[in-house]
This record gives structure tokens, sequence and C-alpha cells, in this order.
């Protein structure tokens, strides 16, 4: 009989976007940051990304979370993201189902009220607050990764869409941004297959076209993610609603309107001058689900860059807790590139007695 391994899970979601959270049965990685512990999965193991978004365990378009013990001393744990399209360094919608997790398993232990805590994330530190009514998690806000405008309404000619003018925002991956009513769409969900062929298109009309170079981080790899802008509503003095839908390459379109969509496009509303620091966009999806985005503050950053501090404010719920076999000898399983990281142990990921209280 094979000897039987198994990962413990937390199934969560934000806006409709599931994010399946490891929290047991995966042995320490190396590395001495999260971002490291991020890269040796990236090309050492790699498996687990793929047995738990491919059949038969998921779907490419669910994402996976893996809770790994902070390497930094302010946080409290860490977390490494695994989408379809790699290793995103950062993720709002990730990071609001992380945290919720974190807090439902008691790995941060949960309290009354507003608390505070600090996670560990590839890109770096993020500061959470977490609103508990009666004992629920009614909201997260985590801070969103700084964000700027690298490239403004420019043109390209895509072949089956036509002439397409985009803005590239970095907001945690680069976003090619375009105007949803300029290529026919009124991002409603029967439109949902036709938005994923029109961003496949443009996104690869793109990605041959040009590259695109962080101030800091250098090359982050070929451009990731579309997000399709609806019309701008003005709901209040310092609050506006959008209709959006993020497509990330290839071929998934997003439930929510992610995290990083949004602080995406708060980006841009700042660069075109529509929206100041206090002010609020929630961000509506195809699935009527909202994240709100705030203009926290406005820097100068790289010598030419106006960089936009912001926070996503959304709300996680838990769909499951299981505990998967995972089983080399299924023909439909391939363990090539996890089973040296499969634990034979079954411990959760961090002893709950080492998760120090915000």
């Amino acid at each position: 009989m094979s000897h039987e391994l198994t990962l413990q899970l937390l199934d969560t979601h934000a806006g409709g976007d599931v994010s399946r959270i490891v929290i047991g049965g995966i042995d320490p990685l190396p590395g001495t940051t999260v971002r490291e512990q991020m890269e040796y999965l990236e090309n050492d193991a790699d498996g687990l990304r793929k047995l738990l978004l491919n059949e038969p365990y998921g779907i490419p378009e669910m994402s996976v979370d893996l809770i790994v013990p902070a390497c930094d001393p302010q946080a409290q744990m860490g977390y490494i993201i695994m989408e379809v399209m790699g290793y995103p360094v950062y993720s709002g919608s990730n990071t609001i189902c992380t945290a919720t997790a974190l807090l439902e398993t008691g790995l941060i232990p949960k309290r009354e009220g507003i608390q505070h805590f600090t996670l560990e994330s590839p890109a770096g530190l993020v500061q959470i607050e977490a609103r508990v009514e009666n004992g629920v998690v009614e909201a997260i806000t985590c801070g969103g990764l700084p964000s700027y405008i690298d490239t403004h309404r420019a043109q390209i000619h895509v072949p089956g869409v036509g002439d397409v003018t985009y803005s590239i925002a970095y907001s945690g991956g680069f976003y090619a941004l375009v105007d949803a009513a300029e290529l026919g769409f009124s991002l409603k969900r029967e439109e949902e297959r036709a938005l994923a062929e029109c961003a496949h298109r443009i996104v690869e009309a793109i990605q041959a076209h040009s590259g695109f170079s962080h101030y800091t981080l250098g090359d982050v790899g070929p451009l990731p993610f579309l997000h399709f802008m609806g019309p701008v509503e003005q709901i209040a003095d310092d609050f506006y609603r959008s209709r959006s839908t993020t497509y990330v390459h290839p071929g998934v379109i997003c439930r929510s309107t992610t995290g990083t969509g949004t602080s995406a496009r708060l980006a841009l509303m700042h660069y075109e001058g529509t929206i100041k620091p206090g002010d609020k966009l929630e961000t509506v999806s195809l699935r009527e689900t909202g994240f709100i985005g705030e203009v926290v503050a406005v820097r100068e950053a790289g010598g030419k860059h106006q960089v936009v501090e912001n926070t996503i404010t959304g709300k996680s719920y838990v769909l499951a807790r299981s505990e998967i076999v995972v089983n080399c000898d299924d023909p439909m399983v391939d363990c090539g590139g996890v089973h040296h990281i499969l634990s034979d142990r079954h411990p959760v990921a961090v002893n709950r007695s080492d998760a120090a209280t915000a």
C-alpha cells in the first residue's frame, strides 16, 4: 500500500475568487525571506501549484496560498501566492482570504472589534486591519502595493479586435487598463467568455510589442493582467463606483475585481486628476461583488513616477475545511514537482503557540 500523504486546506473566497489556503502538510521551505521561499517553489517545487490548480484537485480559476512562518520579526505570519500565471508577489483578494483564514483557524488569535497585525508576503510586509463583529470577520483592509502609471493611453493594433487604446499600471504586477465601452462591452456576466477572448488577444499583442520594467524590481516578466474599466459614477464627494473586470493571462476572468486591479485603477484615476488622497473607489464585478480602494497618499519615486499609496477593503467567506489525500499512484496526479516538500507528518504550517498577537 502506498504511503498516504495529505494536505490540510481552508477554502475561502473574496468577491467570488476562490483562494485555497494550505495550512498543513508541507515541509519547511528553504530561504531567509518569504520572497526566497516563493522563488524556491517557483524553481524547484512548482508541482504544488500545479497539483492544487489542476484536475483532479482544482481548476485554474482558483488561487492557492501557502501559509509559512514569517521570516521578518515584524510579521506574525507569511504567505506565498500561486495562480495560473505563476507566482504574483502580491494579490489583494488572496491577502484578504489569507488574513481571514489565519483568524478563523486561530493561527492568529481573533479578537472582537478592530485588530491589527502584519503579514509577510513575497512583496514585503503587509499591514492588516481586521474588523470582527460577534466573532465573524466582517472586513479586512490590507495595504495595496504602491501603484503608478508606466504608460498612458498608448495605442496598438490587435488582430481580431482592431486599434486599442491602453494604459499600463504597476500595482503588484503590470496591468493593461482598457475602456470597456470602447471595446463594445457593458461588463455584464453574459459577456464573460467574450471578455476573456478579447483580453487574451490584447495581452498577446502587447507582450509581443513591449516589455515593462519596475523602477526598483527591474524586469518582472511578461504582462500578466488586463483590467476592463467601466464608467465612473460619483456617489459622494469622496466616493466613486465603477464596474470593472480583471483578466489573468492566459484565459482567466476573475470573479472579483481583484485588489491589484483596483489599485491599478486608483493609480490611473489619480494620474488623470479625477481622484485625490482620501477618496475611495468601489469596483464592482460581473457578479456584483465589490472591493473598496482608498488613496492614502501620493509620493514621488524612481525619479519620474507619482506613486499612489493605497488600501483595499473586502470580505472573505470560508467555504470548506478539508484534508486532501495526495495519491502519487493516481495517473491523473503528477507528484514529480511536489513529492520532496510533502510532509509525512500532519502538523499545521506553524505552531499556534508561536503565533504573536497583534
